[in-house]
């Protein structure tokens, strides 16, 4: 996946999210926080979190591979195993049904999978195969648009092309449920998609590309000549997780397949997505990261920021995202049981001889 990188890009946790030098900011711990409860701790890259009513937590510990269920009394059970070189992610729940998915290769493989209140576990649909039949994306034209070939000619060798089309490429990165149809932000393809209960995979809408104009700046921050200063440059809408909202649309966030270090602006943002219809509509921007989202049942939203190390609220029919709660790595979150769920710290422990340190936390809802 070519992409303008410099600064950063996500780490191999987030697969599709990011690809090429890994340089990510550092983490800087947030203060202890009172009113927060901890429900679970020594997790291994804990990026997705489904949350039932009675308290009952499925949490992905993607570089492990293995999907972990933990009872209100703390008792883990693993439900769910990748297998050798897998990655679990995409993790909800709905009426005891626990859908999750199983990514592996380079972006290559993306197998959404159920958990039924039985115990069986069986293949729901094989996004990678309906990836290199339709790529969603493959008509959508990322990179500059706008350069003369003088100055393509003078880009670095890391920007890859001046200009790509969408290429084959999945990672299910959340899911979510409405009645026998679950719904997949998919990471690679930049789509949401829609599974049927037979299996069939269809396509709900592509997200419209993040735009980043070239500043002096931002060529200072990421090595491009002057030529491409008051150029634009169309990085791919990754989205990372999906919702329902009141009205029965669904929510997306998004961020960049790009720098998230700020050196290109903040591009993250959250969508509406009209799940009939398939138009998008960009409810809130200016988000760093944006990797978790959780609506409430009055509209208000609540987005995690990775490496922004903070919980924002954007409150129902309002665009500006604020501060709700400072916390160290936010990956995914949930409402349930009248608190808000965080996975924190997610990518806590990934070096060589660390422990996991990924944690589930809840806090009480404003």
């Amino acid at each position: 996946m070519n992409r303008l990188v410099s600064a950063l890009v996500l780490a191999p946790a987030l697969g599709a999210l990011a690809t090429g030098s890994v340089l990510a900011p550092a983490a800087t711990a947030a203060a202890p926080d009172p009113s927060a409860r901890p429900e679970a701790h020594g997790l291994m890259t804990p990026l997705s979190l489904a949350v039932t009513e009675r308290g009952v937590v499925h949490v992905s510990q993607n570089f492990a591979g293995l999907l972990t269920r933990i009872g209100p009394g703390g008792k883990r059970k693993v439900v769910a195993r990748a297998g050798r070189g897998g990655e679990v992610g995409a993790v909800s729940v709905r009426r005891g049904v626990v859908t999750y998915a199983v990514s592996r290769g380079n972006n290559e493989s993306g197998l959404v999978r159920q958990v039924r209140r039985n115990g069986t576990d069986r293949a729901l649909a094989d996004l990678g195969r309906y990836e290199r039949r339709s790529n969603p994306d493959g008509d959508v034209t990322y990179g500059f648009t706008d350069l003369r070939r003088k100055c393509e000619a003078k880009l670095p060798e890391y920007v890859g092309p001046a200009r790509y089309d969408g290429v084959v490429e999945t990672h299910p990165y959340a899911t979510t449920s409405i009645g026998d149809t679950v719904y997949v932000a998919d990471a690679g393809a930049n789509a949401v998609l829609a599974i049927n209960r037979k299996g069939v995979v269809s396509t709900v809408a592509v997200l419209p590309p993040a735009v980043a104009k070239v500043t002096g700046k931002v060529a200072r921050a990421n090595g491009l000549p002057a030529c491409t200063v008051g150029s634009r440059y169309r990085f791919e809408a990754v989205p990372t997780d999906v919702e329902v909202g009141p009205g029965g649309d669904l929510y997306v966030t998004s961020l960049p397949g790009g720098p998230e270090d700020g050196s290109v602006g903040r591009l993250g943002s959250v969508l509406r997505v009209d799940r009939l219809s398939g138009d998008t509509t960009r409810v809130v921007r200016g988000l760093l990261s944006a990797t978790g989202l959780a609506v409430a049942r009055n509209g208000d939203l609540y987005v995690a920021e990775l490496f922004g190390g903070r919980i924002v609220r954007v409150l129902a029919g309002a665009s500006k995202p604020t501060t709700l709660r400072r916390v160290t790595m936010p990956g995914d979150l949930e409402i349930a049981g009248g608190r808000l769920w965080a996975t924190t710290e997610v990518l806590v422990g990934t070096e060589p001889g660390q422990r996991p340190g990924g944690k589930v936390r809840s806090f009480p809802l404003p």
